[in-house]
């Protein structure tokens, strides 16, 4: 009975391997390295005529460091670029070409620019309360009149939001507001994943869709493509459930797959309405633990204010649905609430999104008025510590007129070499007297500021390059709520469980300085 046991188990093993070796990531990936040593292969033939090869590469690579520098680009990201480009002549050229960031077709940008000018026609005017702030609370009113203008998200004061800390919270406050569905529900996640997380959801849309709620889902192909089959929007329309992919990944070198679908967003009936950090997968709930106990958080907005995450949503959908359908701003409009229902006042709840359709990195600058209006404290949660020189300024600029600054990362890393990167930045912000903390029981996935007992931001926008410029993000922005004295609960919970990084911890050896430092040069692109 043993030896059938064993060879159970290695036929188990062999065709797993199989399995693998089959799957869509790896011929993905075999598909990218051939096109990528075609490449190489092609340019190291011509050096077989080098003198002509140098001459036209170097003349490449400085046509294409003025392109870059003529380009509207935050100027680390320019630098790293420039650094890439020189060095690797003339490859460092085709792989700015393809992979530097927002070089989309123009057929692409404008059937995408449909999202900008329908939110622009149907943002809600709230002139009022945008005045009401501006003899109230002047710091307030120049950052919500920002994410207003910018984002076209306007301020609420008819809504209310409430703090969930956990995974496991949210998971819980979800399908309880899921239960109540009675017109639709639309889902739209950077990660979706099989598991009992994911099951405990799909069981309920299954069920809403049979009894005639309109019941959408939209997920990355990027964020999921390890954890669902190509199949799978085809499976969800079996049972009733209409599904789009963002952007399907495909193995072909292709700048567009740098812009990726990156928001976390419920809708419930117009009413109700989630955002945060969280994805669909059984790590967000601790089912899992790949990298210790996964902290996340969430909010739940429920009022007027889940109009704007309605309209996020909406435009996304037609995007993927028919770009090159233009429908009706009025058609929208059947998706108000039917019934509006009484929500009492809790602070200003401001709803924002963000994309890379243009060069204003709004998510990047919620965070920067944040900082520049800070009189007493700003802590921070990040996954990941990639930031620009203005965000690196700003962080010390507040720190060194006496604002305490503290930023809390992981004490368990998902990605190392992000991790390494992260670390770089550690040195010169503790000089400027920001405090660091690493949080040890685990992975911190939550993006979170909060600011004086006054302001607070939950949202997907981590602190890198990525999510300020290339991504679709969202988050929501809160004044004077009372889920900003939650959220200050809560980060004073993960302060006590974390570890504070002192200048002794940044002394390491002169190999890894030096690993850090390259990291550190290129850190725009990772």
């Amino acid at each position: 009975m043993p030896d059938i046991a064993k060879k159970k188990k290695k036929k188990h093993l062999f065709w797993k391997c199989l399995k693998f070796l089959f799957s869509r990531v790896v011929l993905v990936a075999l598909l990218i390295a051939v096109q990528l040593l075609m490449l190489i292969v092609g340019v190291l033939r011509f050096t077989e005529y080098y003198y002509i090869f140098a001459s036209v590469s170097t003349l490449i690579a400085m046509l294409t460091v003025c392109y870059v520098i003529s380009m509207e680009y935050n100027a680390g990201y320019k630098i790293a670029w420039i650094v890439v480009v020189l060095v690797f002549q003339p490859v460092g050229a085709v792989i700015y070409f393809i992979f530097s960031g927002n070089t989309l077709s123009r057929k692409v940008k404008v059937a995408m620019s449909r999202i900008t000018s329908i939110t622009a026609a149907l943002k809600e005017d709230k002139s009022g309360i945008l005045r009401r702030l501006a003899a109230e609370a002047p710091d307030a009113w120049r950052q919500s009149a920002y994410i207003d203008r910018i984002c076209m998200c306007p301020p609420y004061d008819a809504s209310a939001a409430r703090y969930l800390p956990t995974g496991e919270a949210f998971l819980e406050s979800l399908l309880a507001e899921l239960e109540t569905a009675e017109r639709y529900i639309f889902l739209e996640y950077f990660i979706i994943g099989h598991g009992e997380m994911w099951e405990k959801i799909r069981q309920i849309l299954v069920r809403k869709a049979a009894a005639g709620v309109d019941v959408r889902v939209i997920y990355d192909d990027f964020g999921s493509i390890t954890r669902l089959h190509k199949r799978y929007p085809k499976e969800l329309g079996e049972v009733g459930i209409r599904c789009h992919v963002f952007h399907p990944f495909v193995p072909i070198l292709d700048a567009r797959q740098n812009n990726r679908d990156h928001r976390k967003i419920c809708v419930i009936d117009g009413y109700t309405a989630f955002t945060g950090g969280i994805n669909i997968g059984d790590e967000y709930i601790n089912l899992t633990h790949p990298h210790g106990y996964w902290k996340d958080n969430a909010v739940m907005v429920k009022g007027d204010a889940a109009w704007s995450f309605t309209l996020m949503f909406l435009t996304m959908w037609d995007y993927l649905d028919h770009p090159a359908v233009h429908r009706d701003e009025k058609s929208y409009e059947q998706y108000r609430p039917a019934v509006q229902k009484n929500c009492p006042a809790d602070g200003i709840i401001q709803p924002y999104t963000d994309n890379p359709l243009d060069s204003e990195p709004a998510g990047e600058n919620i965070y920067l008025h944040m900082l520049y209006h800070a009189s007493r404290y700003v802590w921070i949660t990040t996954p990941y510590l990639i930031i620009d020189e203005q965000m690196e300024q700003a962080l010390c600029t507040a720190a060194r007129s006496g604002v305490d600054v503290r930023i809390v990362t992981p004490g368990i890393p998902d990605k190392k070499t992000i991790n390494e990167t992260t670390k770089s930045y550690y040195g010169r912000l503790l000089e400027s007297g920001v405090r660091i903390y690493e949080y040890t029981p685990g992975f911190i996935h939550a993006k979170t500021f909060v600011c004086d007992d006054l302001y607070a931001t939950v949202g997907s926008v981590n602190l890198d390059f990525r999510s300020l410029f290339l991504h679709f993000e969202c988050g929501v922005w809160m004044y004077r709520a009372s889920a900003v004295a939650d959220i200050k609960t809560d980060m004073t919970r993960v302060l006590e469980s974390s570890r504070e990084i002192t200048q002794t911890d940044c002394r390491v050896s002169f190999l890894r300085r030096l690993y850090r430092s390259v990291l550190d040069l290129i850190a725009p692109m990772l």
